[in-house]
Parts: C-alpha cells; structure tokens; sequence
C-alpha cells in the first residue's frame, strides 16, 4: 500500500494530530524551543522554575549585546554537545567587543553600560528568631534550601525592588549591602599567573570573532588555550619555547568562529565567563525571549505573576 492509500485510511482526527505533532516537531527543531531555569545566576530576573520561549532564529539573525542566551555548556565538553547542560546568560560581549568590569560595572569599548534592570547585588539580611526563612525565601523567589536550616543573618541576591519587598515582611529586622567576596587569579578565566583580575575588577579582554589573527605566546596561551584545542580540534602543544598548533610552530592562529562573553544577571551568584571563559558560536541555541510560565505556580514579587513575560 502506498503512503497515499495509508494516509486515507487514518480518521480525519488522526490526520490533524499528526500534523500537528510534525508541526510542532518543525517549531521545536528549527524555530522555537522551550528551556527550563535551574538555576538563581539570573535571579533578579529569571526565577528557578520559569519556562523559558527561546528563539532559534537568532543564531541565523545575529545576536546582540543584552540577549539573554541559551546555550550548551562549554566546560562539559568530555560528552556529547547534546548529553550537556542548557545554561542561561545574557550577553555582555559579542564577537569584536573589549569587555570589562570596573567596581563591578560593565564597560564594553571603554564605555560604561547601564545594568540589566533585574541586576542582582549581596545584601546581608537578618530576621527575627523565629521567622519563617524557608516560607520568605520561596516569597521573593528563591529555593527554600538557599539558607541553611537555623541562619538568622545571611547574605541574598538583591535588587531596588527586592529589598523593598523584604523591608516589608514583618519577620526581617535589617538589611545591609553586603560587600561580594573578592576571587582572585585562579578562581578567573584566564587562570594564568599575569592576569590579576577578580570578579568585580576584571579586563580588559578582548571577545574573539571569526577571522581575527591573534598572537599566540606563553602570556596570550591562557586565553586561547581552550579555543584552539577544545573548541577548534586542533591538537596544541608546547615545545620547548615554541607552540605547535597541529604539530607546525606557529606564532599566530586565525580565530575558526564567533564568541560570546556572559555574565549572570545575579553578578554576585553566577558562574560565568569571568570564570570559564568564552561561549563559542556553535553551542548557542537561541535567544531566551519569553517567560511562559513558572513551573512551580507561584505568585511572586517578580512581576506578581510569571505568565507569558517578554525579555
């Protein structure tokens, strides 16, 4: 029987769910994917449990500073790209910007931007004895384990709107800024001994592109080391004082694509670029741009109510 004579013999319902579920295979595939938030690195404003709408398309269209992105996660790269983790960041550096941080703002090109309206910062918060922490917690949109069980004084990711709302609940008794903790060099990306940045303080460093021509040396290797070797499957190694990119001494190394630098909204709480270094191109999945709805069901102070968000 030919696929003609088959498809007339499935009821005309059964016809309309398959072509629906293709449909629906076509959208996920290649137009639109939904992804769910695990973690708080974009608390402030995405929430553990949001269900994110994440544009495909981007990745033909072009990606611009400020995206929140989706992608794969470049540290686990000893399995298969589909077997890692989905990781969500917004963009602070696209292919060709100089990034860095200074006081703990972001200057892109030697200009200062202006932070994401949900930026995230350390408070130190004490509550009452006998407060409910685990119940004020899941409030404002926190996992109930973010404390530990019997913790009067503790620090929170907190912005502007945030803080009002635990100005308000009856069993806080104070709220402070809290000074972040200070990571210094090998906690950082690049993890080399001349870069003395930390997590406030950090660059300037250049986001490669596809097609630039970089120096490759002993104090630029830290940067570019993962590039070449994990990202671009080149075999890199050291001999003597010459690097050998796929066993010919080379001095330079033509970039194969583009990168992105991210950063977690939650600067203070986010594991990030500043840590693990670039994005390449080829692990994006999309752009996040709709919250669709929080999985957990909950009414919270971030926009009292997480149904069909724009980002």
């Amino acid at each position: 029987m030919n696929i003609q004579g088959l498809w007339k013999r499935i009821p005309a319902w059964g016809q309309a769910f398959l072509i629906a579920l293709l449909l629906l295979l076509f959208v996920h595939c290649f137009l639109f994917k939904w992804v769910a938030v695990r973690s708080t690195s974009m608390y402030g404003t995405l929430l553990p449990g949001d269900l994110l709408g994440v544009q495909r398309w981007p990745v033909w269209s072009g990606l611009h500073r400020g995206d929140i992105l989706v992608f794969h996660d470049p540290v686990q790269d000893d399995r298969p790209m589909r077997q890692r983790q989905l990781l969500v960041k917004r963009i602070a550096g696209v292919p060709g910007d100089e990034v860095a941080l200074r006081d703990g703002r972001l200057h892109v090109n030697g200009q200062p931007l202006p932070a994401p309206p949900g930026l995230t910062t350390r408070w130190a918060v004490r509550v009452k004895e006998q407060a409910d922490v685990p119940a004020m917690l899941r409030r404002i949109g926190l996992p109930a384990d973010y404390v530990l069980p019997g913790q009067t004084v503790f620090d929170l990711p907190l912005n502007e709107h945030l803080v009002a709302a635990l100005k308000a609940d009856p069993h806080v008794a104070g709220l402070l800024p809290a000074r972040s903790p200070t990571r210094m060099k090998g906690y950082l990306f690049p993890h080399g001994p001349n870069y003395r940045w930390n997590n406030d303080n950090y660059g300037p460093l250049p986001v490669p592109a596809e097609g630039d021509t970089v120096d490759v040396n002993a104090y630029t290797l830290p940067l570019y080391d993962r590039i070449i070797s994990r990202y671009e499957h080149n075999d890199l190694a050291v001999a003597g004082r010459e690097l050998l990119i796929n066993g010919t001494p080379l001095e330079h190394y033509v970039i194969g694509q583009d990168y992105y630098f991210v950063l977690g909204d939650s600067r203070d709480n986010s594991s990030d670029s500043r840590y693990w270094g670039f994005v390449p191109a080829d692990h994006v999945v999309g752009r996040a741009g709709l919250v669709l709805l929080n999985a957990d069901g909950l009414e919270r102070p971030l926009g009292h109510g997480r149904w069909f968000i724009g980002l």
